[in-house]
């Protein structure tokens, strides 16, 4: 009886994060369509993308992508809870999750890499040859990424086992390391697809930090403390990089805590990785049309047009300029 109960529960509970999981998956999948459209309008108008746009774009197709798949993953297990389907189907999904997973894990390290060669400055010479060589082949990355993501995930098949064995109310060709290659390959794994980007950005989030103490310093030294130090294009997007990272970090935590519980525990908990995915997929989005001042811009105006059309939500209007700083230095974003 008290098996019973727990299976049960745990079925309610996996209703409930799918349910959760809906809107924020519509949230996921409208403002990554948005960065999307908005990309290919400048291509079409200016006939080629700066780096970070084209970094951007291919970060909001894997979102999407990802988002799409998740979610489908989760119907098709809320749908068909005996497992009627066959298991390989359900492991290709997966793969093909991980594998846009490790995408967008990299691709975010990237475009914090990005940001920090554009804001940080470095003495070191050979650094900064590295950091140029590397730069003038972003479109050759933004491809190698998503290869190299395949390549990593394929021997999920071979090394995993498509197996139910989580404990109750089981998943359907949830992939489990039952053996010791495959919990050696799921580590290994974990660190390239998560610890190694999360190493990246933090590392470019200290130097940003440190670059933005200093630069505040020495502009509040040359006013003589008269009024505070302005960024203004700049700041904005010292923002979105650091919003980036913390939010990459907050699901990076909940990712390696959720696997471990995964592969140690057998703990029925995929369901609640993917909805945290989908939270972190969602919040990089936001944070990416918030930083670009172009996609900010036009989402504000397109939802002031919208909001013309019903004169009973003009309160709900967004302001859609504010005051210009005094001389403002600029940055490419």
């Amino acid at each position: 009886m008290a098996e019973t109960n727990n299976s049960i529960m745990l079925a309610k509970n996996k209703f409930a994060i799918w349910a959760l999981t809906g809107p924020v998956a519509v949230t996921t999948v409208f403002f990554n369509l948005y960065i999307l459209l908005m990309s290919l309008g400048n291509y079409k108008k200016n006939m080629r993308w700066t780096p970070s746009e084209t970094i951007i774009t291919a970060l909001s197709v894997a979102c999407g992508a990802h988002q799409l798949i998740c979610y489908l993953w989760m119907t098709m297990d809320e749908v068909d809870r005996e497992c009627h389907i066959d298991r390989l189907p359900y492991s290709i999904m997966l793969l093909v999750i991980f594998s846009l997973k490790f995408t967008i894990m990299w691709t975010t390290g990237f475009l914090t890499f990005y940001y920090s060669t554009k804001i940080v400055t470095t003495p070191n010479q050979c650094y900064t040859r590295i950091q140029e060589t590397i730069l003038k082949h972003v479109t050759l990355a933004v491809f190698l990424i998503p290869l190299c993501g395949l390549g990593t995930c394929m021997p999920m098949l071979v090394v995993l086992h498509p197996d139910n064995y989580t404990m109750d109310n089981q998943d359907c060709g949830v992939i489990i390391p039952e053996t010791t290659p495959g919990k050696v390959y799921e580590g290994m794994y974990l660190i390239l697809a998560d610890v190694l980007p999360g190493v990246l950005m933090i590392k470019c989030c200290i130097s940003i930090s440190v670059h933005l103490t200093i630069h505040l310093r020495n502009m509040k030294a040359s006013t003589n403390g008269a009024h505070g130090p302005k960024l203004g294009t700049q700041m904005r997007v010292i923002r979105m990089a650091l919003s980036l990272v913390a939010v990459f970090l907050c699901f990076v935590v909940v990712d390696l805590y959720v696997n471990y519980q995964i592969s140690v525990h057998h703990e029925n908990a995929i369901v609640l990785t993917f909805f945290f995915a989908s939270i972190y997929t969602s919040g990089c989005a936001m944070v990416l049309v918030y930083g670009k001042k172009t996609l900010w811009k036009a989402l504000i105006r397109a939802y002031n047009e919208f909001l013309d059309e019903y004169p009973c939500l003009s309160c709900l209007k967004v302001p859609e300029k504010k005051a210009k700083p005094s001389s403002p230095p600029k940055i490419n974003n």
